[in-house]
């Protein structure tokens, strides 16, 4: 029942979350101020987090995902009044938008997964609040370089201890763009200052990015969520393995490299740092201070010839992965933009990798056209590139 009615009310997304959003804010007029003043990236989020619910109720994780997104959404300031509120307009919106498919078994069934969701996701906040981890982390700037026109390093000294493992990463908020959190993967192994740095890519139309690579300055306070992902280091030391990281994707790679790094000697590893082009591919200072403390580790630099379309650096990069072997003994870390990974996961899959790390890609291939397509799967401008443009559609 959930799936079928939900297969109708992704056909009319945008209509769907557009009357969510109006039913919530007329019906509670002072939740408005809790959202950003553009809505547009809070809508795409919603209806990716409905898609993920939906397409994953039997997965023995699900819970897992929502007590995290339930700890994560204290940062919002969402309290259980605010979760009755939105079920409310959920239903609401499900109801208007699926049309003769609604019934009296459909809201009955959404009524009861939007409880145990609710459910999930305030114990999860609850548990957090309980081991004493804060809604979100005040830090301060303690570093802002910049590494091109559209690329910074900002180095910040949270003022209570973060605990992060290497390859995760954490929300970010700035004044400057008042309610707005976006994600940014954390560029390093843990220090003994506590401090850690961010690779922000300016992103065309992106106020935060912008703000964090023009505006912010040393001194200035963030804000970090609660640390997460899956981009965790989880193989044995005798194990070789290997790194793919495309444009920003270096920070997390980064970071686990500086994590083995720190251990025993006599790690096999390789890497291949891609980039568009080649004014975009940075970082090699840090690739040479990595390879002085890691003696097994091989590096590949890969980028698009030059007056060669960008897109060639990933072509040039799966002719390097065929032209290596052993890969079924390798345990495989992949950072990139979610195009870049669905396109190189299923050529390591092809090629033996049977361990292969990486946080959520959305699913490759066709989807359903209409507006719930570029609702949930907007146009991504890829690396950390500003003239590069999305691939052509199906």
């Amino acid at each position: 029942m959930l799936r079928s009615t939900f297969a109708v009310v992704e056909r009319r997304a945008e209509h769907a979350v557009t009357f969510f959003y109006s039913h919530l804010f007329w019906n509670n007029p002072g939740v408005r101020e809790l959202f950003p003043e553009d809505m547009r990236p809070q809508r795409d989020r919603l209806f990716a987090a409905l898609t993920h619910v939906v397409h994953h109720l039997e997965d023995p994780g699900l819970p897992v995902y929502l007590a995290h997104l339930g700890r994560d959404h204290r940062k919002f300031m969402a309290a259980p009044a605010l979760y009755a509120a939105v079920g409310a307009s959920l239903t609401a919106a499900f109801a208007h938008a699926a049309g003769a498919a609604w019934s009296v078994e459909a809201e009955k069934a959404w009524t009861e997964a939007y409880g145990y969701v609710a459910e999930l996701m305030v114990r999860g906040a609850e548990e957090a609040a309980a081991d004493g981890e804060p809604a979100w982390w005040d830090a301060v700037v303690a570093r802002h370089e910049r590494l091109g026109e559209d690329l910074a390093v900002l180095t910040l000294r949270p003022r209570q201890p973060f605990a992060y493992r290497p390859g995760q990463y954490a929300g970010v908020s700035s004044l400057r763009v008042a309610r707005v959190w976006r994600t940014y993967s954390l560029a390093n192994a843990t220090r003994p200052d506590g401090t850690v740095d961010l690779h922000v890519s300016r992103i065309p139309g992106g106020a935060l990015s912008t703000a964090l690579v023009d505006d912010v300055r040393a001194g200035e306070p963030l804000r970090l969520s609660a640390p997460g992902g899956a981009l965790t280091s989880r193989t044995a030391p005798d194990v070789p393995r290997t790194y793919i990281a495309a444009g920003t994707g270096w920070a997390p790679v980064k970071a686990l490299l500086e994590e083995v790094a720190q251990g025993p000697e006599g790690t096999e590893a390789r890497l291949f740092l891609v980039a568009r082009a080649k004014e975009y591919l940075y970082g090699r200072e840090d690739v040479a201070r990595l390879k002085e403390r890691i003696p097994g580790l091989n590096v590949t630099y890969i980028t698009s010839a030059p007056q060669h379309p960008r897109d060639q650096a990933t072509e040039r990069l799966i002719q390097a992965l065929y032209a290596y072997g052993n890969w079924p003994s390798h345990d495989v870390y992949l950072a990139g933009p979610p195009g870049f990974l669905a396109e190189t996961v299923p050529v390591l899959e092809h090629l033996g990798a049977a361990r292969l790390h990486h946080d959520h890609v959305p699913t490759a291939g066709p989807r359903p056209t209409g507006t719930a397509e570029w609702l949930i799967d907007p146009p991504q401008l890829h690396w950390h590139d500003p003239e590069a443009r999305a691939p052509r559609r199906p």
